[in-house]
């Protein structure tokens, strides 16, 4: 059974589990879950910058950054790469005890923190050599609106009674003192800033 990368390096998938015998991207539902996953969240990141370029570029400079080609660690706690970066990652997996994030959603911030404190693979450390038989080979990964118009398009969702799990529901009445009326709310100065993150 052939291994093919899709939009970046690194994440593997078993062809037969993502692709049609006419070389096409199965239908979601056909693909396993893990891969599924995988496939899902790759369509969001192959635009995104290397994680060690945005680090020391950061967002007002992010014209500098490296486009990622590499992705290593689990969806949602997964490393972004440009070759240049990805002896960094290699030296601190195999010698600075990355290896035990290993299969974590921690993995990716523990990287992070490695990188931020001022660390970096020793000049000439080997990376991964990376061989593609056929790149080309391979139809290309669907955009995002793609992916989300494939996960609703057989959606039937469930209903979700949130009364019902927060202990209460429509024909149980609860304790009438704990509850605010409007004239509880006179007070409340709704022209007070807040701080934002944005």
């Amino acid at each position: 059974m052939a291994k093919v990368s899709v939009g970046l390096r690194g994440w593997r998938f078993d062809e037969e589990d993502i692709f049609t015998g006419d070389e096409e991207l199965k239908p979601l539902d056909e693909i396993p879950d893990g891969p599924r996953e995988r496939l899902v969240r790759l369509v969001g990141l192959v635009e995104e910058p290397c994680d060690v370029c945005y680090l020391e570029h950061g967002e007002a400079e992010i014209q500098r950054c490296n486009q990622a080609e590499i992705v290593y660690g689990e969806p949602k706690g997964e490393v972004l790469l440009c070759p240049e970066h990805e002896p960094d990652l290699l030296y601190w997996f195999r010698e600075e005890g990355g290896s035990e994030h290993a299969g974590s959603l921690e993995f990716g911030d523990r990287f992070h923190e490695w990188v931020a404190a001022g660390n970096e693979a020793p000049e000439g450390y080997a990376p991964v050599e990376h061989v593609e038989e056929d790149p080309d080979g391979l139809p290309d990964l669907p955009d995002q609106q793609d992916v989300q118009e494939r996960v609703e398009q057989d959606f039937e969702g469930d209903r979700i009674d949130i009364l019902e799990l927060a202990g209460e529901s429509d024909d149980k009445q609860g304790d009438t003192e704990d509850k605010l009326s409007e004239d509880d709310l006179d007070d409340v100065d709704l022209s007070t800033d807040y701080p934002s993150n944005q």
